[in-house]
């Protein structure tokens, strides 16, 4: 039961999104879109206040680096299921727009499966055993590990005075960082297998947005008249 309950947790996760999404959608995106703005905001401002005190005082924060890479990772684990949910990934689309209506349908099937597919690869490899493939691990397990083991990070430290009153350890947990790989792939997950059921009952195309780039000039085609 013990290696069973970050499972455990990300099916509730979903759950509660699934439920969430069906009641106020817009709610959610509105959510989704503050959450990346505010990871982009927050990299900005420790960058800038960081070259500022380096370069203008000769000082700085020594974690600043290790912060805001990890901030980078979140934006993208996080973003790519919004991306995916709103159809941002751009994609060659030329090819399967060729062919009839059937197999395209097939074809942005078989894209939305091998999306699925990916995540749950990355969520955990050990059920690829049953094919007989020799893969084990995962996102989960490799979160897992951190969470027992309590490592630290590099340079992130927690602040002294919540070191004295809440009796936590220098660095910061490796877990709480990373906590957004298994959170990220769930989510990327699940807005493949809501595409997935959105291309079956024909509410929508493709998962990528192949043919953005014609949009754009279409949308943008009188601008060098004026």
């Amino acid at each position: 039961m013990a290696g069973i309950w970050p499972y455990l947790a990300i099916l509730a996760l979903i759950a509660l999104l699934f439920l969430w999404e069906r009641r106020s959608p817009e709610a959610v995106t509105r959510f989704e879109e503050n959450a990346l703005a505010l990871l982009l905001a927050t990299i900005t401002l420790v960058s800038f206040v960081q070259v500022i005190a380096r370069y203008g005082f000769n000082t700085g924060w020594s974690g600043a680096l290790e912060f805001t890479r990890i901030l980078f990772a979140w934006i993208i684990l996080f973003g790519m299921s919004y991306g995916l949910k709103t159809g941002l990934h751009l994609g060659v689309d030329a090819a399967i727009r060729a062919f009839p209506k059937p197999l395209f349908r097939f074809a942005a099937l078989f894209g939305a499966g091998a999306t699925l597919l990916y995540a749950l690869i990355l969520l955990n490899a050990d059920w690829l055993r049953i094919f007989g493939a020799d893969s084990s691990g995962g996102a989960v397990f490799y979160w897992q590990r951190f969470f027992q083991i309590g490592i630290g990070l590099d340079d992130l430290r927690y602040p002294e005075w919540m070191q004295e009153t809440f009796g936590l350890q220098e660095r910061v947990q490796r877990w709480i960082a990373y906590l957004i790989l298994p959170i990220g792939l769930a989510l990327l997950g699940f807005r493949a297998l809501q595409a997935i059921v959105e291309i079956a009952t024909g509410k929508r195309e493709l998962i990528i947005a192949g043919h953005e780039a014609e949009d754009l000039v279409a949308e943008n085609k009188d601008i060098l008249k004026d």
